[in-house]
């Protein structure tokens, strides 16, 4: 029996909405998404133009492969919104990904303590529908990832 689809899905890739999330959603699969930070980004190690924050995002040959210049516009909504809410923004690219349905949870690498916070804190973020908008919007489509 199929009950969960780990998939890659974030604000930066949202590429499974087209057809995997809703066909989970119709037969009572439950999603479990990784990369929710998507390797970082959404939480602030990596800077438009290259720079690099962290040990990870600049020996992070294969994260280069999957988000590019375009998706710093999501990033900076996510930083707008976590501004305003005066929380990491970490906490707001999970709390969206907890918005949408079938989710059970989603995959978190963790190499400190407030990372897992952050996670924790996430669940009882709640976004109302505006700033779902608002990060949703500056989306644009990538090409399907093939993983094989």
């Amino acid at each position: 029996m199929f009950v969960h689809e780990v998939n890659h899905y974030n604000l930066v890739y949202r590429e499974e909405e087209r057809e995997m999330n809703p066909l989970c959603l119709d037969q009572g699969v439950g999603l479990i998404p990784w990369s929710p930070l998507a390797r970082g980004l959404l939480a602030g190690n990596r800077e438009r133009g290259g720079e690099r924050k962290t040990v990870r995002s600049r020996n992070d040959a294969f994260g280069d492969t999957l988000y590019g210049e375009s998706d710093f516009d999501v990033v900076d909504a996510v930083r707008e919104v976590a501004a305003e809410r005066g929380v990491p923004a970490a906490q707001v690219a999970l709390a969206w990904l907890l918005t949408k349905p079938a989710m059970t949870a989603p995959i978190v690498g963790a190499t400190k303590l407030t990372h897992v916070d952050d996670a924790i804190a996430a669940e009882a973020l709640e976004l109302d529908e505006k700033e779902v908008e608002r990060l949703e919007a500056p989306y644009r489509p990538h090409v399907v990832l093939d993983y094989s």
